[in-house]
Protein backbone atom coordinates (compact mmCIF):
# COMPACT_ATOMS: atom_id res chain seq x y z
CA UNK A 1 0.00 0.00 0.00
CA UNK A 2 1.13 3.53 -0.64
CA UNK A 3 0.97 6.29 2.06
CA UNK A 4 1.24 10.34 1.94
CA UNK A 5 2.63 12.62 3.97
CA UNK A 6 1.59 16.19 4.87
CA UNK A 7 2.81 18.88 7.54
CA UNK A 8 1.79 22.08 8.35
CA UNK A 9 4.57 24.22 10.19
CA UNK A 10 3.40 26.97 12.03
CA UNK A 11 4.55 29.97 14.35
CA UNK A 12 2.60 28.40 17.23
CA UNK A 13 1.85 24.61 15.95
CA UNK A 14 3.35 21.75 14.01
CA UNK A 15 0.93 19.36 12.18
CA UNK A 16 1.44 16.26 10.61
CA UNK A 17 -0.84 13.44 8.79
CA UNK A 18 -0.28 10.39 6.99
CA UNK A 19 -2.30 8.63 5.04
CA UNK A 20 -3.12 6.24 2.08
CA UNK A 21 -4.92 7.10 -1.23
CA UNK A 22 -8.44 8.62 1.02
CA UNK A 23 -7.91 7.88 4.37
CA UNK A 24 -6.11 9.73 7.39
CA UNK A 25 -4.36 7.23 9.35
CA UNK A 26 -2.41 9.29 11.69
CA UNK A 27 -1.94 12.89 13.11
CA UNK A 28 0.90 14.26 15.14
CA UNK A 29 1.06 17.79 16.59
CA UNK A 30 3.63 19.70 18.07
CA UNK A 31 5.09 23.07 19.09
CA UNK A 32 5.53 25.76 16.43
CA UNK A 33 8.20 25.02 13.48
CA UNK A 34 8.42 28.53 11.70
CA UNK A 35 12.30 28.76 11.94
CA UNK A 36 12.34 32.52 11.01
CA UNK A 37 10.66 33.08 13.96
CA UNK A 38 11.88 29.78 16.32
CA UNK A 39 14.85 29.45 15.09
CA UNK A 40 16.18 25.89 13.72
CA UNK A 41 16.93 24.06 16.47
CA UNK A 42 13.28 24.66 17.72
CA UNK A 43 11.62 24.00 14.53
CA UNK A 44 14.09 20.75 14.45
CA UNK A 45 12.63 19.65 17.84
CA UNK A 46 8.91 20.44 16.83
CA UNK A 47 9.24 18.64 13.10
CA UNK A 48 10.82 15.50 14.54
CA UNK A 49 7.96 14.98 17.50
CA UNK A 50 4.79 15.93 15.21
CA UNK A 51 6.19 13.40 12.21
CA UNK A 52 7.69 10.42 14.59
CA UNK A 53 3.96 10.82 16.07
CA UNK A 54 2.06 10.51 13.21
CA UNK A 55 4.10 7.40 12.36
CA UNK A 56 3.26 6.04 15.27
CA UNK A 57 -0.60 6.52 15.46
CA UNK A 58 -0.52 5.45 11.86
CA UNK A 59 1.49 2.45 12.67
CA UNK A 60 3.69 2.19 9.73
CA UNK A 61 7.25 2.47 8.78
CA UNK A 62 8.96 5.53 7.02
CA UNK A 63 9.76 3.55 4.12
CA UNK A 64 6.55 2.80 3.17
CA UNK A 65 5.97 6.83 2.58
CA UNK A 66 5.82 7.96 -1.10
CA UNK A 67 5.53 11.74 -1.15
CA UNK A 68 5.34 14.12 1.06
CA UNK A 69 4.58 17.91 1.38
CA UNK A 70 5.03 20.66 3.88
CA UNK A 71 3.58 24.09 3.71
CA UNK A 72 5.78 26.54 6.13
CA UNK A 73 6.04 29.49 6.45
CA UNK A 74 8.53 31.64 5.00
CA UNK A 75 9.42 28.67 2.88
CA UNK A 76 9.11 30.61 -0.53
CA UNK A 77 12.54 31.90 0.79
CA UNK A 78 15.29 28.91 -0.90
CA UNK A 79 17.42 29.24 2.44
CA UNK A 80 14.23 28.60 4.21
CA UNK A 81 13.00 25.63 1.56
CA UNK A 82 16.68 24.34 2.23
CA UNK A 83 16.69 24.10 5.76
CA UNK A 84 13.60 22.68 6.37
CA UNK A 85 14.60 19.96 3.59
CA UNK A 86 17.90 19.44 5.79
CA UNK A 87 15.56 18.86 8.87
CA UNK A 88 13.40 16.32 7.55
CA UNK A 89 15.77 14.60 4.79
CA UNK A 90 16.53 12.03 8.05
CA UNK A 91 12.38 11.77 9.01
CA UNK A 92 10.78 11.33 5.44
CA UNK A 93 11.97 9.20 2.11
CA UNK A 94 10.29 9.51 -0.85
CA UNK A 95 9.37 12.64 -2.99
CA UNK A 96 9.76 15.60 -0.69
CA UNK A 97 7.95 19.33 -1.42
CA UNK A 98 8.67 22.27 0.19
CA UNK A 99 5.83 25.09 -0.25
CA UNK A 100 4.69 27.79 1.59
CA UNK A 101 1.89 27.64 3.68
CA UNK A 102 -0.36 29.69 1.22
CA UNK A 103 -0.11 27.47 -1.56
CA UNK A 104 -1.44 24.85 1.45
CA UNK A 105 -4.48 26.57 2.70
CA UNK A 106 -5.51 27.26 -0.85
CA UNK A 107 -5.24 23.77 -1.96
CA UNK A 108 -7.36 23.01 0.89
CA UNK A 109 -9.84 25.19 0.57
CA UNK A 110 -10.72 25.47 -3.47
CA UNK A 111 -7.93 22.35 -4.46
CA UNK A 112 -7.03 23.49 -8.35
CA UNK A 113 -9.56 26.14 -8.26
CA UNK A 114 -9.84 30.15 -7.95
CA UNK A 115 -10.57 31.52 -4.89
CA UNK A 116 -9.02 33.79 -2.13
CA UNK A 117 -7.87 32.76 1.20
CA UNK A 118 -6.87 34.74 4.37
CA UNK A 119 -4.44 32.99 7.12
CA UNK A 120 -4.62 34.58 10.83
CA UNK A 121 -2.22 32.79 12.81
CA UNK A 122 0.44 34.04 14.76
CA UNK A 123 0.95 36.23 11.49
CA UNK A 124 -1.43 37.27 8.76
CA UNK A 125 -1.41 37.18 4.99
CA UNK A 126 -3.61 36.76 1.87
CA UNK A 127 -3.30 34.34 -1.18
CA UNK A 128 -5.55 34.06 -4.24
CA UNK A 129 -6.11 32.68 -7.52
CA UNK A 130 -8.10 33.45 -10.35
CA UNK A 131 -9.79 30.46 -12.97
CA UNK A 132 -7.25 32.16 -15.21
CA UNK A 133 -4.54 30.59 -13.15
CA UNK A 134 -3.05 34.47 -11.83
CA UNK A 135 -1.97 34.88 -8.28
CA UNK A 136 -0.90 37.34 -6.04
CA UNK A 137 -0.38 38.03 -2.03
CA UNK A 138 -1.42 40.68 -0.01
CA UNK A 139 -0.33 41.60 3.84
CA UNK A 140 2.36 39.04 5.61
CA UNK A 141 5.00 41.08 5.50
CA UNK A 142 6.70 40.77 8.95
CA UNK A 143 5.70 41.69 12.74
CA UNK A 144 7.53 44.87 12.78
CA UNK A 145 5.15 46.48 9.64
CA UNK A 146 2.54 44.23 8.43
CA UNK A 147 0.77 41.17 9.48
CA UNK A 148 -2.59 43.15 10.37
CA UNK A 149 -5.00 41.26 12.35
CA UNK A 150 -2.81 38.27 13.09
CA UNK A 151 -2.34 37.13 16.86
CA UNK A 152 0.89 39.18 17.15
CA UNK A 153 -1.15 42.14 16.03
CA UNK A 154 -3.88 41.36 18.19
CA UNK A 155 -1.87 41.18 21.57
CA UNK A 156 0.58 44.01 20.92
CA UNK A 157 -2.40 46.22 19.82
CA UNK A 158 -4.73 45.51 22.98
CA UNK A 159 -1.61 45.68 24.87
CA UNK A 160 -0.80 49.43 23.54
CA UNK A 161 -4.31 50.42 24.54
CA UNK A 162 -4.36 49.03 27.96
CA UNK A 163 -1.27 51.02 28.66
CA UNK A 164 -2.63 54.11 27.04
CA UNK A 165 -5.25 53.73 29.63
CA UNK A 166 -3.05 53.52 32.23
CA UNK A 167 -1.64 56.67 31.63
CA UNK A 168 -5.19 57.89 32.06
CA UNK A 169 -5.78 56.48 35.59
CA UNK A 170 -7.07 53.37 34.62
CA UNK A 171 -5.91 49.75 35.70
CA UNK A 172 -7.11 47.33 32.66
CA UNK A 173 -6.70 43.66 33.74
CA UNK A 174 -4.95 42.99 30.34
CA UNK A 175 -1.54 44.99 32.28
CA UNK A 176 -1.93 41.78 34.80
CA UNK A 177 -2.55 39.14 32.61
CA UNK A 178 0.46 40.39 30.59
CA UNK A 179 3.21 40.23 33.38
CA UNK A 180 2.13 36.63 33.84
CA UNK A 181 2.43 35.74 30.64
CA UNK A 182 6.10 37.58 30.11
CA UNK A 183 6.88 36.75 33.07
CA UNK A 184 7.37 40.46 34.96
CA UNK A 185 7.23 41.14 38.83
CA UNK A 186 6.14 44.49 37.93
CA UNK A 187 5.60 47.54 35.33
CA UNK A 188 8.72 48.19 34.92
CA UNK A 189 9.81 44.21 34.19
CA UNK A 190 7.24 44.60 31.70
CA UNK A 191 8.06 47.31 29.82
CA UNK A 192 11.53 46.43 29.72
CA UNK A 193 9.85 43.06 28.24
CA UNK A 194 7.74 43.97 25.79
CA UNK A 195 10.28 46.06 23.86
CA UNK A 196 12.10 43.10 23.40
CA UNK A 197 10.24 41.67 20.57
CA UNK A 198 8.07 39.46 22.62
CA UNK A 199 5.76 36.75 20.85
CA UNK A 200 2.71 39.18 21.40
CA UNK A 201 0.39 36.21 20.18
CA UNK A 202 0.86 34.88 23.67
CA UNK A 203 -1.48 37.64 25.33
CA UNK A 204 -4.26 36.63 22.91
CA UNK A 205 -6.27 33.77 24.88
CA UNK A 206 -6.62 36.53 27.76
CA UNK A 207 -7.35 39.20 25.44
CA UNK A 208 -10.30 36.29 24.07
CA UNK A 209 -11.43 35.91 27.57
CA UNK A 210 -12.04 39.46 28.31
CA UNK A 211 -13.76 40.12 25.04
CA UNK A 212 -16.05 37.17 26.18
CA UNK A 213 -16.85 38.69 29.58
CA UNK A 214 -17.65 41.94 27.68
CA UNK A 215 -14.72 43.73 27.94
CA UNK A 216 -14.82 46.47 25.62
CA UNK A 217 -11.68 47.61 25.12
CA UNK A 218 -10.72 43.74 23.57
CA UNK A 219 -14.01 43.66 21.70
CA UNK A 220 -12.76 46.96 19.86
CA UNK A 221 -9.17 45.64 19.03
CA UNK A 222 -11.36 42.16 17.63
CA UNK A 223 -13.45 43.90 15.66
CA UNK A 224 -10.49 46.33 14.29
CA UNK A 225 -8.68 42.84 13.54
CA UNK A 226 -11.64 41.39 11.43
CA UNK A 227 -11.69 44.07 9.62
CA UNK A 228 -7.63 44.11 8.85
CA UNK A 229 -8.15 40.53 7.49
CA UNK A 230 -11.17 41.75 5.32
CA UNK A 231 -9.05 44.43 3.95
CA UNK A 232 -6.52 41.87 3.07
CA UNK A 233 -9.56 39.65 0.93
CA UNK A 234 -10.90 43.04 -0.62
CA UNK A 235 -7.39 43.79 -2.01
CA UNK A 236 -7.20 40.53 -3.46
CA UNK A 237 -10.62 40.36 -5.11
CA UNK A 238 -10.10 43.68 -6.66
CA UNK A 239 -6.82 42.85 -8.32
CA UNK A 240 -7.96 39.00 -9.50
CA UNK A 241 -11.40 38.99 -10.38
CA UNK A 242 -13.78 40.62 -12.46
CA UNK A 243 -16.60 43.05 -11.11
CA UNK A 244 -19.78 40.94 -10.17
CA UNK A 245 -17.77 37.97 -10.56
CA UNK A 246 -18.63 35.11 -8.18
CA UNK A 247 -15.60 34.55 -6.32
CA UNK A 248 -14.88 32.00 -3.07
CA UNK A 249 -13.28 33.33 0.23
CA UNK A 250 -11.97 30.94 2.95
CA UNK A 251 -10.55 31.90 6.39
CA UNK A 252 -7.77 29.87 8.08
CA UNK A 253 -6.02 30.12 11.09
CA UNK A 254 -6.31 30.32 15.28
CA UNK A 255 -7.54 33.51 15.18
CA UNK A 256 -10.62 33.21 12.77
CA UNK A 257 -10.87 29.29 14.53
CA UNK A 258 -11.24 31.19 17.94
CA UNK A 259 -12.94 34.14 18.33
CA UNK A 260 -16.59 34.53 16.88
CA UNK A 261 -16.40 38.16 16.84
CA UNK A 262 -13.50 38.50 14.13
CA UNK A 263 -15.36 35.87 11.78
CA UNK A 264 -18.11 38.07 11.83
CA UNK A 265 -16.80 40.77 11.17
CA UNK A 266 -14.24 39.48 8.57
CA UNK A 267 -18.11 38.05 6.99
CA UNK A 268 -19.77 41.33 7.33
CA UNK A 269 -16.38 43.55 5.54
CA UNK A 270 -16.04 41.29 2.99
CA UNK A 271 -19.86 40.89 1.87
CA UNK A 272 -20.80 44.22 2.37
CA UNK A 273 -17.38 45.57 0.01
CA UNK A 274 -17.81 42.53 -2.46
CA UNK A 275 -21.14 41.12 -2.61
CA UNK A 276 -20.44 38.17 -5.17
CA UNK A 277 -18.16 37.27 -2.30
CA UNK A 278 -19.17 33.76 -1.19
CA UNK A 279 -16.98 33.06 2.26
CA UNK A 280 -17.24 29.72 3.69
CA UNK A 281 -18.13 29.61 7.07
CA UNK A 282 -15.81 26.46 8.17
CA UNK A 283 -12.32 27.13 9.22
CA UNK A 284 -9.64 25.71 6.69
CA UNK A 285 -7.19 23.22 8.00
CA UNK A 286 -3.86 23.35 5.73
CA UNK A 287 -2.38 20.34 6.42
CA UNK A 288 -5.45 18.71 4.51
CA UNK A 289 -3.84 20.67 1.54
CA UNK A 290 -0.26 19.40 2.09
CA UNK A 291 -1.82 15.63 2.22
CA UNK A 292 -3.99 16.21 -1.25
CA UNK A 293 -0.76 17.97 -3.12
CA UNK A 294 1.60 14.69 -1.88
CA UNK A 295 -1.17 12.53 -3.17
CA UNK A 296 -1.44 14.36 -6.42
CA UNK A 297 2.07 14.51 -6.46
CA UNK A 298 2.41 17.30 -9.07
CA UNK A 299 5.32 18.80 -7.53
CA UNK A 300 6.50 21.64 -9.39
Amino acid sequence: MTFFLGIDGGGTRTTCVIGDETTVLGTGIAGGSNIVRVGEDEARAALTAAIQHAYAQAKIDPSQIKRSCIGAAGSARPEIQEAIRKIVATLIPGEIEIVGDTETSLEAAFGTGPGVIVIAGTGSIAYGRNARGQTARAGGWGFAISDEGSGHWIGRTALSAALRAHDEGDHPMLLDDARKVFGAANDHELIVKVNASPDFAALVPAILAAANAGDAASNRVLTLAGNELANLAKALVSRLFCAGEQVPVAMVGGVFRNSALVRQVFYNSVRSACPAAAVQQEIVDPVQGALARARRGQFV
